[in-house]
């Protein structure tokens, strides 16, 4: 018998090699499915609910599409085309049918196919989602990290208690009341942007900046706590100790232990840039899938609300996924942690 070191200590035994590759791949596979499942309920609570949606707003859809003064037969006719007279489990699965064959419906006021609408309207409302975050991402995180150095230890109160101050407030003004007051600064009173449209290069940093302005400041606050928190941590003592320079200390080492808080919130923050184009293109006029839900809201063109409403909700359950696995990449403990 051979007696080890841990066995004396009355701990067991490392796992060998490759007992602790199948651990880790088991750690994984129970991750992932997991994370499947959830997507997966999550994506037919979603679907549920946007087929719902239709048959609990009051007043007949087709009516409402069609107008008030339109024959009863032509009402009726479309209705039986749209199969919204049959019963409805008849209707949920024939929705659920089309779904994954690609079909999302007609547009009642266009006659358009709702995908085509769709797919015209995606690419601008992505586009403005995409340079938003990476604009706040782009401030937040060096901007953090500033103030974490300028602050730690107790230093620097009264810039930690300004920056605070500041960020907390920036950060509860919705972001259409800042898209408002960028139009009337920008481009009423200087004109120096333009406040409608997407034709041009300028016509994207007034509403990129009002998505960007709340989450950065939510977001440097996060990388701020977690870099003071951090720059307290044994490693980084030893890195000074060894005599590194600050930026190899605060790059190198701090930084990336620092991001992981602020990539979950990242994701989160992506997720509600993608909710918030709603209101902020409708008020810089800008074609997107926000501008296009209100106007078939108000026209009562419901296929593309149900539509749309799938896309903003798929587009932020992927987003949350992606953030999941990528946590669990970075700090593989938080599998572990979940079992």
């Amino acid at each position: 018998m051979t007696i080890t070191a841990s066995s004396v200590a009355g701990t067991p035994p490392l796992p060998a090699p490759r007992a602790r590759t199948a651990l880790r791949d088991r750690t994984w596979l129970r991750f992932a499915v997991r994370r499947l499942g959830r997507l997966l309920v999550s994506l037919w609570v979603l679907v549920t609910a946007s087929f719902a949606m239709i048959h609990l707003i009051p007043g007949d859809p087709v009516r409402g599409a069609l107008g008030p003064t339109a024959p009863a037969d032509l009402v009726e006719a479309r209705r039986e085309a749209l199969g919204l007279n049959d019963p409805l489990l008849s209707q949920y699965a024939d929705y659920l049918r089309a779904l994954f064959t690609g079909d999302l419906g007609t547009s009642l006021s266009s006659q358009l196919p709702v995908s085509d609408v769709i797919a015209q309207r995606l690419p601008a409302t992505l586009s403005l989602a995409v340079l938003a975050f990476a604009g706040a991402v782009a401030v937040a995180i060096p901007l953090g990290v500033a103030m974490g150095v300028l602050t730690r230890r107790g230093h620097g109160r009264r810039t930690e208690l300004a920056f605070t101050t500041s960020s907390v407030v920036v950060a509860t003004v919705p972001d259409f009341l800042i898209g408002i007051g960028l139009v009337y600064v920008f481009g009423v009173n200087l004109a120096w942007l333009p406040v409608a449209g997407n034709e041009t290069p300028s016509a994207y940093v007034l509403p990129v900046l009002a998505l960007a302005i709340g989450p950065a400041a939510i977001l440097a606050r996060i990388v701020r706590v977690e870099m003071v928190g951090v720059l307290e941590a044994d490693f980084v003592r030893t890195a000074r100790a060894k005599r590194l320079s600050p930026r190899r200390i605060y790059l190198g080492h701090a930084l990336p232990n620092a991001v992981t808080a602020a990539l979950t919130l990242g994701g989160l923050l992506l997720s509600a840039m993608v909710a918030g184009t709603v209101l902020v293109e409708n008020v810089f006029a800008w074609p997107g899938l926000g501008s296009t839900i209100v106007q078939s809201i108000l026209t009562k063109d419901y296929p593309v609300v149900q539509a749309i409403v799938l896309v903003y909700g798929i587009g932020v359950l992927v987003t949350n996924t992606v953030v999941d696995v990528a946590l669990a990449l970075l700090d593989p403990r938080s599998m572990i942690r979940e079992d």
